[in-house]
């Protein structure tokens, strides 16, 4: 059998042959003898003999190309058709299934909407051959029901729309047999005895002649009467059939047939949900998934029309249903997608929009993770859907009823799509170059893209000029920036006046103790800015100052800055000034351990308060806490901090006055060394703010630093620098020569290797400076520190470390240092000091090239590693 079909499908396809005709004679003969196919194998088998017999050309082109042979190749021709048919009922007499009949007539279905009108005449030739044969020898197997009878109705009632008349006409006699063999199979059921030819007639008479001027009264007539046969998946199949019709355009299939397709397609799918739209409520999500499919194979725009008529016509009775089913289409959402959702709400009337917009909403609710942590996806695409809906111009007005509902749960979905991906979900993007991926989709972005969208629509064009220009776009997609992106769009429509933000603010005072985190810094950001609005004193004040001030004692530091915001909004009011000056202690004491972004974002906002303060001496510990709280982030790893917080620092030490009380000292002091150590990182922008900020301090504690301190010249060439500036440190401040030492140890650690080297050079000078004070346990700690520092990656902190350890060893400790590398020399310094003429006698601080060269060793070795 496999050598027949592949002898078969050597044949040529643009001619006739007596092979391919005595190959499916052979064939048939086989079926008698041969183990039953499996479906499989029969459908290959059925594929192979279609293709062969129905690619030939039509019988006249073949016998206009050879004229002299006109009435061999009919004759041929006519066997052909005949051993493809006998071999088609062969193949059901062995397998007389619902199975082995839909394997049969499965192949043939798609040569039913050919362009050419030959192929589509042999296509349902065939098929009524089939059926008319399965009638003659009806067995009892279809009592679950016919197999594909919405897929192979839906195709012969195009057919009947043919302006080939021959073609409708065969088509509509294949539908009378078709409906012949369900009604004789019910009434075996019905234990009736019934004449199938006698039947056969009066479903002929029944379903009325072929009307080849109006073959459309015909198609409403089949699809009225096919009612009774007719389940959810059968309505299912026949609609998805009629879509067929419409692939290709009329200019691929002809324009007259392109029309009548066209025709037949939307009559067929008008009235079938006409009459038997409340059997499609359960397969709904098939249609659509469906419709989806096919419309990548429409182009011609009234072609797509037709083909979309079902996404309105169900959402008219079953929206909930249509809306749900669209929530699963593919991300980001292709055309095609996009129209299905425009579609919803084209010619709707403004009650139907009204609920597809309170569909979405409840979608945009959800969650994007479960509780399961199953990520879902309804929520990105009830986004989309949104997005869509809105460049439907009809759409923008009954969307302002729910504007604020909207725009506050687009927000808080920016905030959980954060860093969220989608596996599984996303539509495969096709790039016509090769060498260029598309780009990837991000879901944050599509639904920052909807919120811009939806102000835009809402003639908030300003407000969203504001955010682009100040970057409130991008902060919106970002998770330690997605506060201040909510923070910008909420001031910039206060700027401007926005008419919906009383509805707005109303909305939001409930929403503040819902939800999770995410929910909560959302709706707090944005009510925070619309505390400048004058409706805001019409709030009891424990929704307004009370939860500002419950806010300090949050745990989540973002909650805390947005809490000193509002509080520093709600200080410009008379009334509630004072009572917020009382708590800027508390609001101080909130930003310990904050990362420094957020420090400086609320240092910023507490200026406002610090102006209007009295300077009393009272107030001090106010400014020292916060200076405590700036220092740390002096070597905070992004530039614009460490520039906020050196620069406000000294602003706050400006601020100080007279007398200086012992934490004031202490404090200012602790500032030296870091102040000192963030100037050599060699950014001109921090130094100038390092050198700035260290005279503020000199002036207010009267310190007189050397000259060079002030300087951010490299410490690698200016060693006597370095010793001058440690010696006045352990001079004048000795009580805090160990602290010095310590910051100095915790700069060595940092990540980032100019601090690290600074560190080092100052160790190196400090540690010699401290020798009458220095303990055995901090000698211990600097020596493990400098070992250690000697493996370091950079090679400049590796030489600086082992040039610190040349400096300590030159000084008076020697005793109690190991010497590295076994090397021997007298520890009486007075011994290794004196002259020798032998270079190997020289202590080792006199060959400091040697210490250098091993560090490099060093760290080389290192770098192997």
């Amino acid at each position: 059998m496999k050598k027949m079909m592949r002898q078969i499908e050597e044949e040529p396809l643009d001619a006739l042959s007596s092979v391919r005709r005595q190959a499916m004679e052979t064939l048939t003969q086989l079926s008698h003898i041969q183990p039953v196919l499996g479906v499989r194998e029969k459908s290959e088998l059925v594929n192979t003999c279609v293709k062969s017999v129905f690619s030939l050309p039509s019988v006249q082109a073949m016998q206009e190309k050879d004229e002299a042979k006109a009435e061999t190749i009919q004759i041929l021709y006519r066997q052909t058709l005949d051993a493809l048919q006998t071999l088609l009922n062969a193949l059901f007499i062995e397998d007389p299934t619902p199975a082995g009949l839909k394997s049969i007539l499965e192949p043939l279905g798609p040569w039913m909407n050919s362009g050419k009108a030959h192929e589509r005449a042999r296509a349902v030739n065939s098929n009524v051959s089939v059926l008319n044969h399965t009638l003659l020898t009806l067995p009892n197997f279809m009592s679950s029901g016919f197999p594909a009878l919405g897929l192979l109705l839906g195709r012969l009632i195009l057919r009947i729309g043919d302006p080939d008349e021959d073609i409708g006409r065969e088509a509509l006699e294949g539908i009378t047999i078709l409906y012949t063999i369900l009604e004789f199979q019910n009434r075996t059921r019905d234990k009736e005895e019934t004449n199938k030819k006698e039947l056969y007639e009066s479903n002929k008479r029944f379903l009325g002649p072929y009307n080849p001027v109006n073959p459309c009264q015909n198609i409403l007539r089949v699809i009225a009467e096919f009612g009774d046969f007719l389940g959810p998946q059968q309505v299912k199949d026949l609609l998805l059939a009629a879509l067929e019709g419409l692939k290709g355009g009329s200019e691929a299939l002809g324009k007259a047939l392109g029309e009548m397709m066209q025709l037949a397609s939307k009559i067929t799918l008008s009235s079938v949900l006409e009459w038997y739209r409340p059997r499609a409520l359960e397969v709904i999500p098939e249609i659509m998934q469906g419709i989806y499919m096919q419309l990548r194979h429409i182009q011609e725009p009234r072609a797509r029309k037709v083909a979309l008529l079902p996404v309105s016509l169900l959402a008219s009775s079953f929206m909930t249903e249509v809306v749900v089913a669209l929530l699963m289409c593919p991300l980001p959402l292709d055309s095609n997608a996009a129209e299905m959702w425009r579609q919803l709400i084209l010619h709707k009337p403004s009650y139907d929009v009204r609920d597809l917009l309170d569909l979405l909403l409840t979608s945009l609710k959800e969650k994007p993770v479960t509780k399961k942590g199953r990520v879902s996806i309804i929520p990105l695409a009830a986004a989309s859907g949104l997005c869509e809906l809105l460049s439907v111009n009809s759409c923008v007005g009954r969307v302002r009823r729910i504007y604020p509902q909207l725009l506050l749960a687009l927000l808080i979905q920016v905030h959980y799509h954060i860093g969220l991906n989608l596996p599984g979900h996303m539509a495969s993007q096709k790039n016509t170059r090769k060498d260029r991926q598309p780009p990837a989709f991000v879901p944050v972005c599509c639904v920052v893209k909807v919120v811009k969208t939806l102000l835009l629509k809402m003639g908030c064009s300003y407000e969203a000029t504001f955010l682009e220009d100040q970057g409130g776009w991008e902060f919106l997609g970002q998770a330690e920036n997605h506060h201040r992106g909510v923070s910008l769009l909420a001031r910039a429509m206060v700027q401007y006046s926005c008419q919906e933000l009383r509805r707005i603010l109303y909305l939001l005072i409930p929403l503040l103790e819902r939800g999770d985190e995410k929910h909560k810094i959302t709706a707090t950001a944005f009510f925070v800015e619309l505390l400048q609005m004058e409706q805001v004193q019409r709030i009891p004040e424990e929704y307004s100052l009370g939860r500002m001030i419950g806010g300090l004692n949050h745990r989540d530091p973002i909650m805390k800055v947005l809490s000193i915001r509002g509080l520093v909004i709600l200080a410009h009011r008379t009334e509630k000034a004072a009572k917020v000056q009382a708590l800027l202690p508390s609001m101080v004491k909130g930003l310990q351990s904050v990362d420094g972004q957020l420090v400086v974002e609320a240092i910023h906002n507490l200026k406002v308060i610090f102006k209007g303060q009295d300077r009393k001496l009272s107030e001090c510990s106010v400014y020292v806490e916060m200076l405590q709280i700036l220092l740390p982030h002096f070597s905070d790893y992004r530039e614009e901090v460490r520039c906020s917080c050196i620069n406000t620092y000294g602003k706050v030490v400006q601020k100080l006055r007279a007398p200086c009380t012992p934490a004031m000292e202490e404090q200012l002091t602790s500032t030296l060394v870091p102040l000192l150590l963030v100037m050599q990182e060699g950014n001109t922008k921090v130094s100038q703010k390092c050198v700035k900020t260290l005279f503020r301090c000199s002036c207010f504690m009267g310190w007189e630093l050397p000259k060079r301190a002030y300087s951010w010249k490299s410490w690698d060439s200016h060693q006597k620098t370095v010793a001058k500036i440690c010696k006045y440190l352990v001079n004048t401040h000795g009580h805090s020569a160990f602290k010095f030492l310590s910051q100095s140890l915790e700069y060595a650690k940092s990540s980032r290797a100019s601090l690290r080297k600074s560190s080092v050079i100052l160790i190196g000078s400090l540690v010699p400076s401290m020798e009458s004070i220095m303990t055995e346990a901090c000698l211990n700690e600097v020596k493990a520190a400098l070992e250690n520092l000697r493996q370091d990656p950079e090679a400049s902190v590796c030489i600086c470390a082992a040039q610190a350890q040349d400096h300590i060893l030159a000084s008076c400790w020697r005793k109690s240092w190991p010497l590295p590398h076994g090397d021997s020399w007298v520890c009486d310094p007075a011994t290794t000091h004196r002259w020798n003429p032998s270079c190997e006698n020289l202590p080792t601080c006199h060959h400091r090239c040697s210490w250098i060269m091993q560090a490099l060793s060093s760290w080389k070795m290192f770098l192997k590693q």
